[in-house]
């Protein structure tokens, strides 16, 4: 059997994981941190996860995990607010329970979990690097992340917020408990002392959304962080890079999981099988080029204020659609 290494054990590299087991490879994950631990993430999970999650054979215990039914989706835009009904059901899941669920599940296959960071140059084992996005920004122009659970009514909507160069997602996941998670540029924050609370009230239909909610912990923060697509750059030979490590693009458009699932697959099964990196990355490409250019144009239009007066013209629906991967299942 093929020994492969997976360098991180989040939803990326577990889903490398699993895949490769099921191939026939022995896996070792090298994850330093602890699980099961909260992320800062945007805990959307857009509908066709429940296909991929099925090919990892985890569906089962995802479903029993009672993720949030989530069936529509609105977009705010200063007092204007666009609605529209998802083409499937999504998911609302934190990464406390679906990153724990998905380390289980490759240790229960037989791959070894191994505390600790993994250094080294790249040999002749495969080596699958799910280990995270790059952190490197200019002092100034950096963004940061930040998230936290609220308690209170829940429903099935993914809401978006879009204010003074800010995006913050609000949305229900499992155990009548409400996520929401942002991202600011540095300047904004720092007029707020770097305050959440106070950023979010600043906003009127952020507030009024919030105010039935409860914030049950502490707002984890996390940056700078930085737009990159390492699909677009050479590949070393037995490097197959996956989830945030190959690319990271905007969250709002909600296809964050689901491309780190959908490479990790993609990954852990070219390194099993033999597969090379560089047909990987071409495969990768083809998967992603076309939301993280949807997202980029999108994200332009935000700067510019342009967003808005676009998103009357382009159906919420269709802004879904182009911002998700295109794949094939069982490939």
């Amino acid at each position: 059997m093929r020994k492969i290494e997976i360098i991180g054990g989040g939803p990326a590299g577990s889903a490398a994981a699993i895949s490769a087991v099921l191939e026939g490879g022995t896996v070792q994950i090298f994850e330093k941190s602890s699980f099961p631990r909260h992320k800062v993430c945007g805990e959307f999970l857009s509908p066709e996860v429940a296909k991929l999650l099925d090919g990892l054979r985890v569906l089962d215990e995802f479903l029993h995990l009672n993720p949030n039914p989530i069936r529509k989706m609105a977009l705010h835009f200063g007092p204007r607010a666009r609605h529209c009904n998802l083409p499937e059901p999504a998911y609302g899941l934190s990464r406390f329970a679906l990153d724990q669920l998905l380390l289980d599940k490759a240790r229960s296959l037989g791959a070894r979990v191994i505390r600790e960071r993994r250094n080294g140059e790249p040999s002749d084992t495969p080596r699958i690097v799910a280990s995270g996005r790059s952190s490197i920004a200019q002092r100034g122009r950096r963004l940061f992340g930040f998230k936290a659970h609220f308690a209170g009514p829940v429903d099935d909507v993914v809401e978006l917020f879009f204010f003074n160069r800010c995006y913050v997602g609000v949305s229900s996941v499992e155990n009548g408990i409400t996520n929401v998670c942002g991202l600011a540029p540095e300047s904004i924050l720092v007029t707020y002392g770097f305050h959440v609370d106070d950023l979010l009230q600043g906003f009127a239909a952020l507030r009024a959304r919030l105010q039935p909610l409860a914030r049950r912990m502490e707002w984890l923060t996390t940056g700078p962080v930085v737009y990159q697509r390492e699909f677009a750059n050479p590949v070393l030979p037995c490097v197959y890079r996956a989830g945030d490590a190959l690319g990271f693009t905007d969250p709002f458009t909600g296809s964050g999981i689901l491309s780190a699932l959908l490479t990790g697959r993609m990954a852990g099964a070219s390194a099993a099988t033999n597969r090379s990196s560089e047909l990987y990355l071409r495969d990768c490409r083809a998967a992603l080029a076309r939301p993280y250019l949807v997202s980029t144009l999108f994200r332009t239009a935000l700067k510019t204020g342009l967003a808005a007066p676009l998103s009357a013209l382009i159906p919420s629906s269709a802004l879904f659609q182009l911002t998700r991967p295109r794949f094939q299942f069982g490939v």
